[in-house]
């Protein structure tokens, strides 16, 4: 049976199966495949809430600036605390914090709820830019969680797989548009810090064999006692 194929070969070319298996095999032998490497990280993800109403409203011309905007404000963001740009899936960016892999470096995860939460704080600013290019206002959701990635190199640099990823991804969609939700299992380790105060969503079943508690994020306000 051969098999069609797209790309540098045209869309008329086939593939007979055995020789897609050699391809595969023989650009896999050439490929620099590590394994991949499994470690705890905290991993975050911005995504553009309601984007299919947004986008109807943007001539195709225009539709590069708005979420080149986006994406690129959200990554000077990222950056300025220390987190690394895995990707844009779509509408939404993909990252995570490298100096996380240590759960005892307090500073680190102080990092990634500021890092959030200066991404709700820009929201205005970056709407002033929106409006200023003539183009439509964005709102968007954060998420962030803790546990294990496996962190595997790619032709482009590398890429995150494993849980941890999939979760973030999935609590996303809970977070109040231009809010911050939190996994459990990132809470478990920032609940003590006490110029944050955390409130409950829910335990959400995520297709999993068990619930997982979700908590919004948000600065305690100055005028409150930490004692």
């Amino acid at each position: 049976m051969k098999i069609p194929m797209m790309g540098r070969r045209g869309p008329s070319a086939y593939l007979r199966r055995e020789e897609l298996a050699t391809l595969v095999r023989e650009n896999l032998k050439r490929a620099d495949l590590l394994g991949g490497m499994s470690k705890n990280y905290c991993v975050g993800l911005v995504d553009v809430a309601n984007s299919t109403v947004n986008t109807a409203r943007i001539p195709s011309s225009k539709m590069g600036e708005y979420y080149g905007i986006f994406l690129n404000a959200m990554t000077t963001i990222v950056e300025e605390f220390g987190a690394k740009v895995i990707k844009n899936i779509g509408d939404s960016l993909l990252y995570y914090f490298p100096r996380t892999d240590y759960a005892s470096d307090r500073d680190s995860f102080l990092d990634v709820l500021e890092c959030s939460l200066a991404m709700v704080d820009s929201h205005d600013t970056l709407n002033c830019i929106m409006t200023e290019r003539s183009l439509p206002r964005t709102d968007y959701r954060i998420s962030a969680d803790y546990g294990i990635v496996t962190k595997s190199p790619t032709r482009g640099g590398e890429d995150l797989f494993g849980p941890t990823v999939n979760l973030c991804t999935k609590i996303n969609g809970a977070a109040p548009p231009n809010g911050f939700v939190i996994g459990g299992d990132l809470f478990q380790l920032v609940k003590a810090l006490r110029c944050y105060t955390f409130g409950v969503l829910g335990s959400y079943g995520l297709g999993l064999k068990f619930s997982y508690p979700v908590y919004t994020v948000q600065r305690r306000a100055p005028n409150i006692s930490l004692q």
